[in-house]
């Protein structure tokens, strides 16, 4: 079993930043894919961003593109999500998942791929 604490949400004016963490502990660290997923009322949950197990290769929603940046710490056990320019559209509760991978380089975007979910940390943009 592994689980995951996020940290780091809160409220942010528009144009701010804001860095998530997610931490994550019951397996090494070094062999889970890591992913972002978020979910704001009414809507579906959708991805955000991945990491690879090897922490080389990431990839991101065309919303998240050129604002957020996923990171990877096998010291800390811990990934990151950096999160600029948010934007009022951004509000949603993020949650952070991992999967156990055999595939150093990998990342995945489907929410299906995903073995441990944690429980989430609320953003909120305000305009």
């Amino acid at each position: 079993q592994v689980q995951l604490v996020e940290s780091g949400g809160g409220l942010v004016q528009a144009g701010g930043s804001l860095r998530l963490s997610c931490a994550a502990s019951g397996r090494a660290f070094s062999s889970l894919a890591m992913g972002w997923f978020r979910q704001a009322p009414g809507k579906e949950r959708e991805f955000v961003g991945a990491i690879s197990r090897s922490g080389d290769n990431t990839g991101y929603a065309d919303s998240a593109k050129g604002r957020f940046t996923i990171s990877k710490d096998n010291t800390k056990n811990t990934v990151y999500l950096q999160m600029n320019r948010l934007k009022p559209e951004d509000t949603a509760d993020y949650s952070c998942a991992a999967k156990d991978s055999l595939y150093g380089s990998r990342w995945y975007r489907v929410t299906a791929a995903y073995d441990y979910w944690g429980q989430g940390t609320q953003v909120t943009v305000s305009s």
